[in-house]
């Protein structure tokens, strides 16, 4: 069995890698790293993919590189940069995983990551599912899974690790930059929470999000039932929603099975907030009048018809966008 570990350079993955190569003799598996380099930060991005590179040489470890062009990158500053490295950044392990054949995706955020990411939400606005903060386990695509077996580590603890093991990692100094709003939260309101409000607050929220993640467990488990007994796939690529088998769901219930029904097919869903998913509740529960069009963020088409919904993209079955009928 292969596995890929994300390593940046910085100290969590850091520490992850000279966890995991401790583990790497006691199986028949394989470690392989996977380093994405960005390029956000010229010189430094590649004295980071340098710094890798030695460690995995250093530890007998297999290195995949992903080096990212001028432009392949959204060009927005700030939080939307940082996000699209982010996307950019899993497309990229997802190819490496690939090619290696590995079957678990392996990263390491830690205990405070989950809480900034709660906290995050929280500021944003967000349901039982965002509460429930980062997963521990997700598809990463048809053959790998994306594992985090650090979450129940304080990122403190993985830099105690790496001193008493003397072992170098690499400082991130964009890390400081308060503009993102990720560091404002880690280095400026987790801080002023605890000293102001609650000392032990990073693990209020961490038992916020284990609460809200078994409650989200349950609401999943009926979720897939709807699914399956009230979405299915047509050849065209669209989705048929038979609105009698959600008759008299609660709506929570019901936007949460189009949510699933929704990603499933992998369609965009960043720019859909509540009220989209409400209005598609109401067509699904009868609450806007008959033959009811709406065009959804993304170009989705939902056409409320007799007992069902119907929802078509404006690409076809294999993703290729359709040409506009005159």
């Amino acid at each position: 069995m292969t596995v890929l570990l994300a390593v940046s350079g910085g100290a969590d993955s850091v520490a992850a890698l000279r966890a995991l190569t401790r583990l790497q003799g006691n199986g028949p598996g394989e470690l392989v790293v996977g380093h994405v380099n960005h390029g956000l930060r010229a010189a430094e991005s590649d004295a980071d993919e340098r710094f890798v590179r030695e460690q995995c040489h250093r530890w007998g470890v297999s290195c995949e590189v992903e080096r990212l062009a001028p432009g392949q990158l959204d060009a927005r500053s700030g939080d939307g940069r940082e996000a699209a490295a982010r996307r950019a950044r899993y497309q990229r392990l997802r190819a490496m995983a690939e090619r290696r054949g590995a079957r678990y995706v392996v990263t390491a955020h830690t205990a405070d990551d989950q809480a900034e990411t709660i906290l995050h939400h929280i500021l944003r606005g967000t349901g039982l599912a965002g509460l429930a903060g980062i997963r521990r386990a997700r598809s990463l695509g048809p053959a790998a899974t994306l594992i985090r077996p650090m979450l129940g580590f304080r990122r403190a603890e993985l830099v105690g690790y790496l001193k008493a093991l003397d072992q170098p990692y690499r400082e991130d100094q964009t890390n400081r930059d308060l503009g993102l709003t990720r560091n404002a939260i880690r280095h400026q309101l987790l801080p002023q929470l605890a000293q102001r409000y609650n000392v032990q607050v990073v693990d209020a929220l961490l038992r916020l999000g284990r609460l809200a993640g078994e409650a989200q467990q349950v609401i999943d488990a009926q979720v897939r039932g709807l699914m399956d007994r009230g979405v299915s796939v047509d050849r065209d690529g669209s989705m048929t929603v038979c609105r009698r088998s959600l008759e008299g769901q609660p709506d929570y219930l019901v936007r949460a099975t189009l949510m699933a029904a929704w990603r499933a097919r992998a369609w965009p869903c960043q720019a859909i907030g509540h009220a989209e998913w409400q209005t598609l509740a109401d067509m699904v529960g009868g609450k806007t009048p008959e033959a009811t069009i709406r065009c959804m963020p993304g170009g989705i088409r939902a056409e409320q018809r007799g007992d069902r919904l119907l929802l078509r993209p404006p690409w076809g079955p294999q993703g290729v966008l359709e040409a506009k009928k005159p």
